[in-house]
């Protein structure tokens, strides 16, 4: 009893537990209680770029190989495209044969336009030139207060190709920042143990926002995307993880708190550190781990690619709209850019699902407001699934550069090693 009472895991799933009972039996607590799941949600997210750019610059800089630093990064590019192109492709595969949306028979008038715009205001279609000046931060220290991770990795980069091409003289530079690092994740370490107040917050005011009953007439949409992210995970991550040398299930047991808090909060990025943390304890080297994972988390985001492709032709099905072979490869060619550093906190799914129906006119933007009440229970399942495909890429990109201590992965996924010091 006493070592389930310092389980974090168990605390989380008991949260988890309390608050949809609590919003469900009395659903105005519940709403009141939306700060905590908030709060918890900021204090991550304030800590995330700070992480990522020193987890970068320390992989770059302790590489002090540049030739190799751009082969891993090509390695891991590579395997991301490749993942999130099948991810997209089973999204629609399962529309088209299962159809979700068929029946529904929706009249678009209907709709209410007003609540997507107020949820996905900032989703407004941009031009290749104006989606390449929003990576380039305007002040390299404003890259790690603007929110955008692709600004942070962007400087992080730069600056640790600048520290490894400078070489000995950088060494007290590479020092600090490795200090921030060890204080940053010490930090990490704390508020994780608030974890289980954010994941009560965030369940109690969804159920007590939007109730059981009201998931009635999408309880299929729900059922379908959750079996094809089943699918995928189990499926196509299992048999990339075992081309690998190692086994899915036993990953996900071994991340199962992570996996637990992205489900409380609905964001997968509320994980990052410890994520980092618990790849390297695998055998992974540091520096493998600190260039693929940050990159992974705006390139790899095999949940919301599935979500993209599912739920665009989900919508089509439900306003009773026949899309093209050319109008879905369309879409499908959009989702494959704009799923590239979508939010990883709770609602960019949402969001980059609305600009990419901007490129087929017969569904309308409005028609989000289908899934508008839905989106935080298909957060949780996209979220997920963008961990779990992060943690398995990190692992092949280090079996490929042939580092991988495959002992101590073996041990670690076994449960037979040593606990890590904390």
């Amino acid at each position: 009893m006493p070592r389930l009472a310092r389980s974090l895991y168990a605390w989380v799933v008991l949260a988890v537990v309390a608050g949809a009972l609590l919003g469900s039996l009395a659903p105005a607590t519940g709403v009141a209680l939306k700060p905590l799941g908030d709060g918890f949600i900021r204090l991550i997210r304030m800590l995330v770029g700070p992480i990522v750019f020193t987890t970068i610059v320390l992989g770059i800089a302790h590489m002090r190989d540049l030739p190799r630093v751009g082969r891993v990064g090509i390695k891991a590019l590579a395997y991301f495209e490749v993942l999130s192109t099948v991810a997209l492709a089973i999204g629609m595969a399962v529309a088209a044969l299962l159809r979700p949306g068929a029946g529904f028979h929706v009249d678009p008038a209907t709709l209410d336009a007003a609540a997507v715009a107020k949820y996905a205001s900032s989703a407004h279609e941009q031009s290749v030139a104006e989606f390449l000046l929003n990576v380039i931060p305007t002040t390299l220290p404003g890259a790690l207060t603007s929110g955008e991770l692709l600004q942070v990795l962007l400087v992080a980069l730069l600056t640790g190709v600048g520290a490894a091409v400078v070489g000995e003289r950088a060494q007290f530079f590479v020092a600090l920042v490795d200090s921030a690092s060890q204080v940053l994740f010490r930090i990490v370490g704390f508020v994780m143990w608030l974890a289980p107040l954010g994941a009560f917050g965030a369940m109690a005011y969804t159920l007590g926002k939007f109730g059981w009953h009201s998931l009635a007439p999408l309880a299929r949409f729900m059922g379908v995307f959750y079996l094809t992210c089943a699918l995928f995970v189990f499926g196509v991550l299992g048999l990339v993880a075992r081309l690998a040398g190692f086994s899915l299930p036993r990953l996900i047991r071994y991340l199962r708190t992570e996996i637990a808090t992205v489900i409380g909060t609905s964001s997968s990025e509320s994980v990052l550190a410890p994520l980092i943390d618990k790849l390297e304890q695998l055998g992974c080297r540091r520096a493998t781990v600190g260039l693929v994972v940050p990159t992974g988390y705006s390139f790899n985001l095999d949940g919301t690619c599935i979500y993209l492709s599912l739920a665009a032709l989900f919508l089509a099905q439900a306003l009773d709209v026949d899309l093209t072979l050319g109008q879905q490869l369309t879409l499908l060619g959009v989702a494959m850019l704009s799923s590239k550093g979508a939010a990883t906190v709770t609602g960019g799914g949402f969001i980059t699902l609305a600009a990419t129906l901007a490129v087929v006119p017969s569904v309308p933007v409005a028609a989000l407001a289908l899934i508008l009440g839905i989106d935080r229970f298909m957060s949780e399942a996209r979220s997920v699934t963008n961990l779990i495909g992060n943690a398995v890429a990190t692992l092949v990109v280090s079996r490929w550069e042939r580092e991988l201590d495959r002992g101590v992965l073996a041990a670690r996924l076994a449960g037979t090693a040593p606990a890590a010091a904390p």
